[in-house]
């Protein structure tokens, strides 16, 4: 085994034609994230990002993106933001992750949504998680929408309800798969900084980069990753958004929000409800949520599978440093996160702080 390191600012067209070819090789490794267009794309805006190669008779067969910092500490290329990483790589290949560490200069490789079955990082895995998707053609023929309409009849009732509620009270409701105007993208940044303000989360938009790489993103149009950003409208009011990619075969849902004063109407709902119909029209079989327990994913999901969480390292002090730091902090995290009776006081708590900081800032104006 071969190993070595490149720079994702300008990777050969070489490479990332091999990149492709192990992600087309796997079903797991469909998912846009996975893809080099994700990964170059987080390069344009992050330092210290790297892939590296893993190689078998000269040939690239394994891809491993990831980002560095100064003290040797590594991290899944774009963690906080990716909802599924891996090492992508041709089927039938192991590795040795000490060798491949030290390859890549690190004491420590963190991720937190590590596809399953990446054996060779199995002892370094902490936790494993539901990542829900939903199924676009469940068994031989049926639908999402038939499925879910047959599953749950009551919820996919009330949902249709209130899109003819919202077509008779606001406008005619209508649904842009593929809405390449970027002004409704600046319009969903805006919608989500303010949904995280409200329920106290950090506000991604708040950071210039994150800003720009969604911008980079909504303009890419490749095979293994097209940004697409959806619009539900009420007549020419905009009422929801999404972007998140898509890969031939896979819908990462990413980024949603709504306009706050039509929560009543559910448009979260109708977003995801109409983007499955649309994508799985298109070809894609599957939308993947993402980790997190959310009772909307709940209704909408066919079934779950499985990522992980940990740290893979070598023996160094900066690796035990970072294992003492982090460890107690995604500890802590996933204690609240799995226990109702915890979550929804923290949740609260959340919302309560979200409340301040917004009667704050708009008391600043």
């Amino acid at each position: 085994m071969d190993i070595t390191i490149h720079r994702l600012d300008g990777l050969s067209p070489a490479l990332c034609a091999a990149w492709h070819r192990a992600m087309d090789e796997s079903p797991r490794f469909a998912n846009p994230f996975l893809a080099p267009e994700f990964a170059m794309g987080i390069a344009r805006h992050r330092g210290g990002t790297r892939v590296a190669v893993l190689r078998e008779k000269g040939e690239a067969v394994g891809f491993l993106p990831f980002e560095r910092n100064a003290f040797g500490v590594g991290r899944a290329i774009g963690l906080g933001l990716s909802d599924c990483q891996a090492l992508v790589h041709r089927p039938g290949l192991t590795w040795n992750p000490d060798a491949l560490l030290r390859a890549c200069g690190l004491s420590v490789f963190e991720f937190d949504h590590l596809v399953e079955d990446q054996k060779p990082f199995g002892s370094y895995v902490t936790g494993t998680f539901a990542s829900p998707v939903l199924d676009l053609k469940v068994g031989e023929k049926e639908t999402y929408a038939e499925w879910l309409r047959s599953a749950y009849p009551g919820q996919a009732k009330t949902t249709l309800k209130k899109e003819r509620r919202l077509s008779r009270d606001i406008g005619e409701m209508r649904f842009v798969y593929d809405e390449r105007d970027p002004r409704l993208l600046l319009t969903l940044m805006r919608w989500k900084s303010a949904q995280y303000r409200r329920t106290g989360r950090m506000d991604r938009f708040a950071k210039p980069w994150i800003v720009d790489l969604v911008h980079d993103l909504f303009q890419v149009r490749e095979d293994h990753f097209t940004g697409v950003l959806s619009v539900v409208y009420a007549g020419d009011r905009p009422v929801a958004a999404h972007f998140g990619p898509t890969s031939s075969t896979v819908f990462a849902a990413w980024f949603t929000a709504y306009d706050p004063e039509l929560g009543y109407y559910s448009p979260g709902l109708m977003m995801h409800l109409r983007m499955a119909e649309a994508a799985g029209r298109g070809g894609v079989r599957m939308m993947d949520m993402g980790r997190g327990d959310k009772e909307y994913k709940d209704w909408l999901k066919t079934r779950e599978l499985r990522v992980g969480e940990g740290f893979a390292t070598r023996p160094h002090p900066v690796a035990a440093a970072h294992r003492l730091w982090r460890r107690p902090v995604r500890g802590l995290r996933n204690t609240v996160l799995a226990h109702p009776r915890l979550r929804e006081p923290a949740d609260r708590l959340l919302k309560t702080v979200g409340t301040m900081r917004t009667s704050r800032h708009a008391g600043g104006r």
